[in-house]
Protein backbone atom coordinates (compact mmCIF):
# COMPACT_ATOMS: atom_id res chain seq x y z
CA UNK A 1 0.00 0.00 0.00
CA UNK A 2 1.33 3.76 -0.90
CA UNK A 3 0.17 6.88 0.90
CA UNK A 4 -0.09 10.04 -0.51
CA UNK A 5 -0.02 13.43 1.29
CA UNK A 6 -1.25 17.14 0.74
CA UNK A 7 -2.94 19.59 1.68
CA UNK A 8 -3.73 17.90 4.91
CA UNK A 9 -5.48 15.25 2.80
CA UNK A 10 -3.95 11.52 3.07
CA UNK A 11 -4.58 9.46 0.26
CA UNK A 12 -3.97 5.33 0.08
CA UNK A 13 -3.87 3.59 -2.80
CA UNK A 14 -4.07 -0.58 -2.26
CA UNK A 15 -4.13 -3.40 -5.54
CA UNK A 16 -7.62 -4.81 -5.01
CA UNK A 17 -8.56 -8.03 -7.20
CA UNK A 18 -12.06 -7.49 -8.15
CA UNK A 19 -14.30 -10.18 -10.19
CA UNK A 20 -15.53 -8.83 -13.56
CA UNK A 21 -17.11 -11.88 -15.27
CA UNK A 22 -13.70 -12.28 -17.36
CA UNK A 23 -12.38 -15.29 -18.44
CA UNK A 24 -10.46 -14.67 -14.79
CA UNK A 25 -10.38 -12.05 -13.14
CA UNK A 26 -9.61 -7.89 -13.70
CA UNK A 27 -7.52 -6.71 -10.92
CA UNK A 28 -7.21 -2.86 -10.82
CA UNK A 29 -5.40 -0.58 -8.50
CA UNK A 30 -7.85 1.59 -5.73
CA UNK A 31 -7.67 5.14 -4.19
CA UNK A 32 -9.17 6.63 -1.27
CA UNK A 33 -9.52 10.33 -1.53
CA UNK A 34 -11.97 11.84 0.70
CA UNK A 35 -14.72 10.13 1.25
CA UNK A 36 -14.32 7.66 -1.88
CA UNK A 37 -12.52 4.78 -2.94
CA UNK A 38 -11.62 5.19 -7.19
CA UNK A 39 -10.45 2.67 -9.08
CA UNK A 40 -6.42 4.30 -10.14
CA UNK A 41 -6.99 2.04 -13.49
CA UNK A 42 -9.39 2.52 -16.21
CA UNK A 43 -12.18 0.43 -16.75
CA UNK A 44 -10.73 -2.90 -18.65
CA UNK A 45 -14.27 -4.91 -18.89
CA UNK A 46 -15.28 -6.87 -22.25
CA UNK A 47 -18.17 -8.38 -20.63
CA UNK A 48 -21.10 -6.90 -18.70
CA UNK A 49 -21.73 -7.89 -14.65
CA UNK A 50 -23.43 -10.74 -15.37
CA UNK A 51 -21.15 -12.12 -17.85
CA UNK A 52 -22.89 -11.11 -20.72
CA UNK A 53 -20.45 -9.68 -23.92
CA UNK A 54 -20.11 -6.36 -24.76
CA UNK A 55 -20.31 -5.65 -28.47
CA UNK A 56 -16.89 -5.19 -30.18
CA UNK A 57 -16.75 -2.13 -32.66
CA UNK A 58 -13.63 -2.48 -34.77
CA UNK A 59 -14.88 -0.53 -38.02
CA UNK A 60 -15.64 2.83 -37.76
CA UNK A 61 -19.04 2.08 -39.49
CA UNK A 62 -20.16 -0.46 -36.45
CA UNK A 63 -19.32 1.96 -33.99
CA UNK A 64 -21.31 4.70 -35.69
CA UNK A 65 -24.09 2.29 -35.85
CA UNK A 66 -24.07 0.54 -32.34
CA UNK A 67 -24.56 4.09 -30.99
CA UNK A 68 -27.46 5.24 -33.44
CA UNK A 69 -29.22 2.11 -32.31
CA UNK A 70 -28.56 3.44 -28.82
CA UNK A 71 -26.27 -0.52 -28.25
CA UNK A 72 -23.59 -0.35 -25.79
CA UNK A 73 -20.20 -1.31 -27.62
CA UNK A 74 -16.30 -0.93 -26.54
CA UNK A 75 -13.54 -0.71 -28.61
CA UNK A 76 -9.78 -0.59 -28.12
CA UNK A 77 -7.96 2.72 -29.21
CA UNK A 78 -6.45 2.00 -32.65
CA UNK A 79 -8.34 -1.28 -32.56
CA UNK A 80 -4.96 -2.51 -30.61
CA UNK A 81 -5.77 -4.88 -27.88
CA UNK A 82 -1.84 -3.56 -25.82
CA UNK A 83 -3.64 -0.23 -25.74
CA UNK A 84 -6.31 -1.36 -23.77
CA UNK A 85 -3.33 -3.23 -21.15
CA UNK A 86 -2.33 0.95 -20.63
CA UNK A 87 -5.31 2.77 -21.21
CA UNK A 88 -8.45 0.58 -20.51
CA UNK A 89 -11.06 0.14 -23.15
CA UNK A 90 -13.55 2.91 -24.38
CA UNK A 91 -16.90 2.95 -24.25
CA UNK A 92 -20.18 4.81 -25.50
CA UNK A 93 -22.73 5.65 -22.42
CA UNK A 94 -24.69 3.03 -23.59
CA UNK A 95 -22.53 0.63 -22.62
CA UNK A 96 -22.37 2.46 -18.79
CA UNK A 97 -25.98 2.71 -18.32
CA UNK A 98 -26.94 -0.86 -19.47
CA UNK A 99 -29.03 -2.53 -17.02
CA UNK A 100 -26.41 -5.69 -16.97
CA UNK A 101 -24.03 -3.85 -15.01
CA UNK A 102 -20.82 -2.42 -16.43
CA UNK A 103 -18.72 -1.83 -13.36
CA UNK A 104 -18.03 -5.03 -11.01
CA UNK A 105 -19.65 -5.98 -8.53
CA UNK A 106 -19.56 -3.27 -5.78
CA UNK A 107 -18.73 -0.39 -7.79
CA UNK A 108 -20.41 2.13 -10.16
CA UNK A 109 -19.60 4.54 -12.88
CA UNK A 110 -19.94 7.63 -11.06
CA UNK A 111 -22.45 10.33 -11.16
CA UNK A 112 -22.33 13.60 -12.23
CA UNK A 113 -22.49 14.67 -8.36
CA UNK A 114 -19.59 12.14 -7.25
CA UNK A 115 -17.58 13.82 -10.05
CA UNK A 116 -18.57 16.99 -8.55
CA UNK A 117 -17.75 15.86 -4.94
CA UNK A 118 -13.91 14.54 -6.39
CA UNK A 119 -13.13 17.44 -8.10
CA UNK A 120 -14.04 19.94 -4.99
CA UNK A 121 -12.00 17.26 -2.39
CA UNK A 122 -9.10 17.94 -4.72
CA UNK A 123 -9.87 21.60 -4.55
CA UNK A 124 -12.10 22.37 -7.68
CA UNK A 125 -12.09 21.73 -11.22
CA UNK A 126 -9.14 24.77 -12.13
CA UNK A 127 -6.70 22.85 -10.39
CA UNK A 128 -8.15 19.38 -9.59
CA UNK A 129 -6.83 17.89 -13.32
CA UNK A 130 -3.35 18.38 -12.18
CA UNK A 131 -3.31 16.18 -9.31
CA UNK A 132 -5.29 13.30 -10.95
CA UNK A 133 -2.69 13.31 -14.16
CA UNK A 134 -0.15 10.91 -13.93
CA UNK A 135 3.51 11.88 -13.76
CA UNK A 136 4.47 11.29 -17.26
CA UNK A 137 2.86 9.91 -20.85
CA UNK A 138 1.62 13.21 -21.31
CA UNK A 139 1.98 14.88 -24.68
CA UNK A 140 4.85 17.92 -24.54
CA UNK A 141 5.59 17.05 -21.05
CA UNK A 142 2.58 18.14 -19.65
CA UNK A 143 2.23 15.72 -17.22
CA UNK A 144 0.65 16.22 -13.88
CA UNK A 145 1.55 15.87 -10.30
CA UNK A 146 -0.49 12.83 -9.21
CA UNK A 147 -0.99 14.55 -5.95
CA UNK A 148 -4.54 12.50 -5.36
CA UNK A 149 -2.87 8.96 -6.97
CA UNK A 150 -5.91 9.34 -9.33
CA UNK A 151 -3.16 7.86 -11.93
CA UNK A 152 -5.16 9.62 -15.26
CA UNK A 153 -3.51 8.57 -18.45
CA UNK A 154 -4.38 10.30 -22.02
CA UNK A 155 -6.50 7.68 -23.68
CA UNK A 156 -8.00 9.59 -26.15
CA UNK A 157 -11.43 8.63 -27.10
CA UNK A 158 -13.61 7.56 -30.38
CA UNK A 159 -15.33 10.05 -31.99
CA UNK A 160 -19.35 9.69 -32.37
CA UNK A 161 -19.86 10.92 -36.23
CA UNK A 162 -17.48 8.73 -38.20
CA UNK A 163 -15.99 6.52 -35.20
CA UNK A 164 -12.17 7.95 -35.97
CA UNK A 165 -9.84 7.44 -32.75
CA UNK A 166 -7.96 10.63 -31.61
CA UNK A 167 -5.85 12.99 -29.22
CA UNK A 168 -4.35 10.09 -27.19
CA UNK A 169 -1.65 11.48 -25.73
CA UNK A 170 -3.21 14.98 -25.28
CA UNK A 171 -6.87 14.34 -23.19
CA UNK A 172 -8.53 12.08 -21.00
CA UNK A 173 -12.21 11.76 -20.79
CA UNK A 174 -14.35 9.81 -18.69
CA UNK A 175 -18.41 9.38 -18.32
CA UNK A 176 -20.66 9.68 -15.92
CA UNK A 177 -23.75 8.14 -15.46
CA UNK A 178 -25.84 11.26 -15.85
CA UNK A 179 -27.79 12.18 -18.53
CA UNK A 180 -27.99 15.94 -19.41
CA UNK A 181 -31.40 16.58 -21.40
CA UNK A 182 -30.96 20.00 -21.42
CA UNK A 183 -27.32 20.79 -22.62
CA UNK A 184 -27.14 23.72 -25.16
CA UNK A 185 -24.69 22.49 -27.65
CA UNK A 186 -26.88 21.95 -30.79
CA UNK A 187 -24.01 19.10 -31.56
CA UNK A 188 -25.20 16.70 -29.43
CA UNK A 189 -28.27 15.32 -29.54
CA UNK A 190 -28.16 12.65 -26.85
CA UNK A 191 -26.11 14.10 -24.34
CA UNK A 192 -24.66 13.04 -21.20
CA UNK A 193 -22.17 14.78 -18.28
CA UNK A 194 -18.41 13.92 -18.51
CA UNK A 195 -15.49 15.13 -17.06
CA UNK A 196 -11.65 15.40 -19.51
CA UNK A 197 -8.48 16.39 -18.42
CA UNK A 198 -6.37 17.35 -21.22
CA UNK A 199 -2.17 18.50 -21.86
CA UNK A 200 -2.91 22.25 -21.93
CA UNK A 201 -4.24 23.11 -18.65
CA UNK A 202 -4.36 21.91 -14.70
CA UNK A 203 -8.63 21.53 -14.95
CA UNK A 204 -10.75 18.95 -14.78
CA UNK A 205 -13.63 20.37 -17.05
CA UNK A 206 -17.02 19.03 -16.58
CA UNK A 207 -18.79 19.59 -19.94
CA UNK A 208 -22.01 17.61 -21.67
CA UNK A 209 -21.21 14.86 -24.61
CA UNK A 210 -22.79 12.88 -26.99
CA UNK A 211 -23.61 9.58 -25.67
CA UNK A 212 -21.93 8.01 -29.11
CA UNK A 213 -18.57 9.19 -27.77
CA UNK A 214 -16.50 6.41 -26.97
CA UNK A 215 -14.78 7.42 -23.55
CA UNK A 216 -12.93 5.86 -20.72
CA UNK A 217 -14.34 4.86 -17.56
CA UNK A 218 -13.38 5.27 -13.84
CA UNK A 219 -15.29 3.29 -11.56
CA UNK A 220 -16.00 4.01 -7.70
CA UNK A 221 -17.10 1.94 -4.81
CA UNK A 222 -20.43 1.64 -3.46
CA UNK A 223 -20.91 3.20 -0.64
Amino acid sequence: MKTFRFAGLVFLVSILGISCSESGSNRYKTIKIGDQEWMAENLNNSRHRNGDKIPEAKTGEEWVAYGGEGTGAYCNFGNNVNNAATYGRLYNWYAVNDPRGLAPQGWHTPTDAEWVTLTATLGGEEVAGAKMKSTSGWAEDDNGTNESGFSALPGGYRHYLNGNYDAMGYFAFFWSSTENPHYTDIHYRHPAWTRSLNDGNSEASRSGNDKQYGFSVRCVRDL
